[in-house]
């Protein structure tokens, strides 16, 4: 099987990063991404390891009643990672706001 190029690898990672921050603060399962990405387990597995080594998502490996999984682990964004997103969405959606409502309008634009 060929080798996936490092570029390719980081675009699945912000895919499984969208996937988390759609369900957040819900934890995932690792087979619930990978059907999301349709991709494979154990290579979902080695992005989410990634993604929990730079502080990016979290692994949350007990039920909620406080029983250890013994062979599953869900996944969710961390706290860090949500309020850096959530201020990116914000600052993007105040900088749209600010076009159209600002001196130039789209159909001044396109009258010239």
């Amino acid at each position: 099987m060929p080798k996936i190029s490092d570029i390719k690898k980081e675009k699945i990672s912000e895919h499984v990063l969208s996937v988390l921050l759609d369900k957040y603060p819900e934890p995932i399962f690792t087979a619930h991404i990978a059907q999301e990405i349709a991709r494979d387990e154990e290579f979902i597995k080695k992005i989410l390891d990634d993604l929990k080594t730079k502080e990016l998502i979290t692994l949350i490996n007990k039920n909620p009643k406080g029983l250890q999984y013994s062979r599953r682990a869900r996944w969710r964004l961390t706290n860090k990672a949500y309020s850096a997103y959530s201020n990116n969405l914000s600052n993007n959606l105040n900088n749209l706001n600010n076009l159209k409502d600002g001196p130039i309008n789209k159909e001044d634009i396109l009258q010239e």
